[in-house]
């Protein structure tokens, strides 16, 4: 059976040619027969490609020859097929987009404490901390960890009027320890150092998001429910970084990552059970 290497990354660094970039990055990878996709910013990149893996390897080692880019890190995961349909190279204003200017340069800001995933359990089963998922709707209606707080966004850029509100309503002291997940971590550098930013002392972050946390614990401490929502033709893996096949409650066809983006209230659903569902 055929097995493609997956690796999901991100780094940040001041990348003042990262519009030169793209065409070489993306000349590179096709070479290479990759596929995926990889965002350029100022503030650094962050992508998915996938592979054959002695070509997937290649990429980071070409990726990593830039002294910018050498302590970039990132997450393996396999499937037995190729779960994108082409390669892509995007130029951004921001390789996550919270659009929170004082966070304009992630290099020297002050982001979280990252945990480990073998300790993550120990942390967010305290009763003096807080747990927030900084994901979408459509990604925490799928799994996230229990007791969790769940902002219900459509898009990341909602978090922090999301946190503001929640600041607000709940009367929540900047003494609150908040522990704070995404699928990968790079949303949760951005998140934790505007929560930083608005006053929090005690914030931390799961080091490589839910995914290294599935790597390195399987779930051992059983502190994860559900699956987790992948940007690629897998569309969501089990604790075991295996994809699964998700059904439409509608009409039971087999649902796509698009679908899951655009139904309402995040209900797994195809694009036309979920305008039906919309409108009645």
């Amino acid at each position: 059976m055929e097995r493609f290497t997956l690796v999901t990354f991100y780094h940040f660094a001041q990348l003042e040619n990262y519009e030169d970039m793209r065409d070489e990055l993306l000349s590179y990878c096709i070479e290479k027969g990759l596929k995926g996709t990889v965002l350029l910013a100022l503030e650094g990149i962050n992508g998915t490609v996938s592979g054959h893996d002695g070509s997937v390897r290649d990429f980071l080692d070409f990726v990593r020859r830039d002294d910018r880019l050498c302590s970039l890190e990132w997450k393996e995961s396999y499937a037995s097929f190729q779960p994108f349909q082409e390669m892509k190279v995007r130029l951004k204003k921001e390789i996550v987009a919270l659009r929170y200017p004082e966070l304009e340069n992630m290099e020297i800001c002050e982001t979280g404490e990252h945990v480990e995933p073998k300790d993550w359990a120990n942390l967010i089963t305290r009763e003096d901390v807080k747990t927030i998922d900084t994901r979408n709707l459509y990604e925490t209606k799928l799994g996230r960890f229990k007791h969790s707080i769940d902002p219900e966004t459509i898009n990341f850029a909602d978090f922090q009027e999301w946190a503001k509100r929640w600041v607000d309503e709940n009367n929540v002291s900047t003494e609150q320890k908040i522990a704070m997940y995404c699928t990968g971590g790079v949303r949760c550098e951005k998140s934790t150092a505007y929560m930083k930013k608005i006053g929090f002392k005690k914030v931390y972050h799961l080091r490589g998001g839910i995914l290294n946390y599935f790597l390195k614990t399987k779930n051992r401490d059983g502190v994860w429910v559900g699956d987790c929502f992948v940007f690629d033709d897998r569309v969501a893996v089990n604790v075991d970084l295996e994809p699964i096949q998700l059904k439409c409650l509608g009409c039971n066809c087999v649902v796509n990552t698009d679908d899951l983006k655009n139904v309402p209230r995040g209900r797994v659903m195809c694009s036309a059970c979920g305008r039906n569902a919309h409108s009645s």
